[in-house]
């Protein structure tokens, strides 16, 4: 459990905690987090979502608006960095309709995309082949994650030393 208040037993993100889900987490922010999509559509398919059970952007606080998107940000670069997509596909889907898969949770997918990445196994199939597992995509996106921390702190200490 996040320890968010409002958080649903039921909720795949408020439940991120548990020793199955923990290891997909690859950062946790002051009011979010960042974690690997256990359905992945692509190699380094993640998600940016807040800690607190929020079903969509009106109802977060502007600490949580800020640190999505500054997460989201750093995200597209350790993607970047560790795969080398040809794009990505960055979105939020509210509500069933809209192809939500986890409802009354707001949270940011992440897919990176490379011309020709559609096969026949996806599109006929309807299954997805991935050639790497999950750990994997931890283990290589991790550290990234931790060296984009480390270098907005720093970013961030110089910017406020400038102000004294």
């Amino acid at each position: 459990m996040t320890g968010a208040s409002g958080a649903s037993p039921d909720c795949i993100f408020c439940n991120s905690s548990e020793p199955d889900r923990a290891e997909l987490v690859l950062f946790r922010g002051r009011v979010s987090f960042v974690i690997l999509n256990l359905y992945p559509y692509n190699n380094g398919h993640l998600m940016v979502v807040p800690n607190r059970h929020a079903p969509n952007l009106a109802t977060l606080s502007a600490d949580e608006q800020d640190e999505l998107m500054r997460l989201t940000r750093r995200a597209e670069i350790a993607v970047t960095e560790a795969y080398a997509p040809h794009g990505i596909n960055i979105g939020i889907n509210l509500g069933k309709p809209a192809g939500a898969g986890v409802l009354d949770h707001l949270h940011i997918h992440l897919v990176p995309r490379w011309n020709g990445d559609t096969n026949f196994m996806t599109a006929i199939g309807e299954t997805r082949v991935l050639p790497e597992d999950m750990k994997s995509s931890a283990a290589r996106l991790r550290p990234i994650f931790e060296r984009l921390a480390h270098q907005d702190e720093t970013a961030e200490s110089a910017k406020n030393a400038e102000k004294i």
